[in-house]
């Protein structure tokens, strides 16, 4: 129980602490980026590009909520299992996800995450000369460190959508995962 007062009592006080972060102009906006990187790991895919497209509400001036998706491709890449070349297909993941942002100072450094769920579209099968199918989807997270100023967001990111063991071909896993950079654009809606 003391842990626990103890706990909501530091978070009141970082809530308060940040309450003067950002402008007030800017509680309510639209987000739309880029973002590409490497995937991890690379079995059966090689990098990625993805569009970003989010709302945002900042609840205090220094923690902001929202909804996020956008479409991220991923392109497949040919891998040797067993002496076998397997041709892997280009995927791609839609997700759909609440959004998460805190924000220490009206500018300068942001930490962040997107949470739901990931949807994988493309081939039904993982490659063009096997007959695995591809996953449908599973958990999506997409932690991110990043500056901001007042229109633009530039950061650091992981993306990973969690598939467990479905479109496996012998010792080669499935992996939605990619590490890479991204930058979005700030579109206010007003206050």
């Amino acid at each position: 129980m003391k842990s626990m007062t103890k706990t909501i009592l530091a978070l009141g006080l970082m809530t308060a602490g940040l309450a003067s972060a950002q402008s007030a102009d800017m509680r309510n906006m639209i987000k739309v980026g880029i973002n590409g990187g490497f995937a991890v790991p690379a079995e059966n895919a090689g990098g990625n590009l993805g569009l970003d497209v989010s709302y945002q509400n900042l609840i205090t001036p220094g923690f902001g909520l929202g909804i996020a998706t956008g479409y991220s491709h991923f392109f497949g890449r040919d891998n040797d299992v067993n002496g076998v070349t397997i041709n892997n297909n280009d995927f791609g993941v839609v997700p759909v996800a609440a959004l998460i942002r805190v924000y220490p100072k009206q500018m300068g450094f942001y930490l962040g995450t997107d949470l739901g769920y990931g949807f994988i579209v493309g081939d039904d099968k993982v490659a063009s000369n096997a007959s695995v199918d591809r996953p449908d989807g599973g958990f999506y997270i997409k932690p991110e460190i990043g500056y901001h100023n007042k229109d633009w967001n530039f950061s650091l990111q992981y993306q990973k959508t969690f598939t467990g063991d479905k479109g496996e071909i012998a010792n080669q896993k499935y992996s939605a995962g990619a590490i890479g950079a991204g930058i979005g654009y700030n579109i206010p809606l007003g206050k």
